[in-house]
This record gives C-alpha cells, sequence and structure tokens, in this order.
C-alpha cells in the first residue's frame, strides 16, 4: 500500500474508535513518526494534509529542520531527550513529549530563559514501572508538576505514554491508568492546561483513543518498516 492508503486506513480507523467511545474525531491529532524517513517519503504524508511529525532524535531534528520549516510542519519531540541536546529542540518543538525527570525540566527553563520562549511540554509517565523504559514514576508525577509550576518558562500541556509491551486489547488497562492520573491531577494544578493525553503506536492506537488519548504516534503504520538513515 502507499503512504496515502495507510494514512487513509489510519484515519478511518481513528474516526472508528472515536464513534465507538462517542467522541469528536476532531479531538484526536494523528502524529506521524518520522525517525528514519527520508524527507521526500514525509513530503508524500504532508501532500495527505498531515501536518504534525513525531521525531525521536535530536540529530535527525537537525538534519531535517529546515526541510519542516519549509513545509509548514509542527514538530513534536518524542524521544528520550540528554540535557545536553536541549538547546537543538527547544524553541524548534511545538511540543517536547518526553518530559520526565527534573534536571531535565530545569534544564528547559534555563534555556527558555535565555531564548525568551515558553516551550510547551508534555510529561513522560512511564506507567508501567517498567525499568527500562523512560518516563517519570507515576509516584514523581506531582512533584514535577509543583515543580513546572514555578519555572516560568514551561507549559505543562498533559502527559504523554508508552505502555508495557503487550497486544493493543492488553493495553487498555494502562491507557486507562494514564487517563484517570491526568483526571486525577487537573483539579490540582489548575495553573496548568494538562489536557492532552499523548498515547497509542501503530499497533494500539484505536484503543489508545477509546481510553481518551488526544494524541496517537503512529510511523510504521503509515511508512512502513524503515532502516536508519
Amino acid at each position: 500500500m502507499s503512504i496515502a492508503e495507510n494514512i487513509e486506513l489510519v484515519r478511518e480507523k481513528m474516526a472508528a474508535a472515536c464513534q465507538q467511545a462517542g467522541r469528536d474525531a476532531k479531538d484526536v491529532r494523528l502524529i506521524a513518526v518520522t525517525k528514519y524517513v527520508a524527507p521526500e517519503r514525509i513530503a508524500e504524508a504532508f501532500a495527505c494534509g498531515l501536518t504534525a511529525v513525531g521525531e525521536n532524535h535530536a540529530q535527525e531534528v537537525r538534519e531535517k529542520l529546515t526541510f519542516y520549516k519549509q513545509n509548514g510542519a509542527e514538530l513534536h519531540f518524542i524521544g528520550q531527550l540528554q540535557s545536553n541536546k536541549v538547546k537543538y529542540i527547544i524553541g524548534n518543538a511545538r511540543l517536547i513529549q518526553s518530559a520526565d525527570r527534573e534536571k531535565l525540566l530545569l534544564d528547559l527553563d534555563t534555556q527558555g530563559r535565555k531564548l525568551d520562549l515558553v516551550q510547551s511540554i508534555l510529561l513522560q509517565v512511564n506507567i508501567g514501572g517498567e525499568l527500562q523504559k523512560g518516563g517519570a514514576a507515576v509516584a514523581d508525577v506531582p512533584y514535577l508538576l509543583e515543580l513546572a509550576c514555578g519555572l516560568k518558562h514551561l507549559r505543562v500541556e498533559g502527559f504523554m505514554c508508552v505502555p508495557p509491551d503487550v497486544d493493543a486489547e492488553a493495553a487498555r488497562p494502562w491507557f486507562a491508568r494514564m487517563y484517570e492520573l491526568r483526571e486525577k491531577l487537573r483539579p490540582m494544578f489548575p495553573e496548568q492546561p494538562l489536557k492532552e493525553l499523548s498515547m497509542g503506536m501503530s499497533h494500539d492506537y484505536p484503543q489508545a483513543i477509546l481510553e481518551g488519548a488526544t494524541m496517537v504516534r503512529v510511523g510504521t503504520a503509515i511508512f512502513g518498516k524503515r532502516n536508519k538513515l
């Protein structure tokens, strides 16, 4: 199937999930994960109306940034962000989805102050408590939110997660826990938007939508399997 056909199928499945959940399809955004995807193939996705892309590596952002700007793309950074790479991402990404620790929040705020901007972020939550994965422990999320509330150059728009590697239906309880966590924290931190829930990837995005995702991050289902550029 072509990229255009893949995108059409993804959109159909998203719409079906929204209908099943009684949600407006406009309330869920498709983020095309473009890790290791060449610009000419990404351009095919842009031609189908996709505007938001998700990149995992700071170096790849640097290589593609001019291309994204020329095409008016909305860049989301979704990979693990090292403190020494913050300067390459902040201000270039509309949303940094993988903020997950105190030092990174402080580094983002410091760089935001230097650039005189407010960077929107999502707090990445390690909802399954897996040692090999990034993301803040659930118990640490209130502290990170409280910290962010005191940082003038950060805005926390919500949360992101990567659930344990299970089949799509088995992932639903993890997505549901993320939704419950957000709903618990929203009234506690009214100064932060906390609207977004970025969860669900190529194999489980319909299930994530059923459990409240506002963004899904889809790569393989759009571009197929990719090799490193």
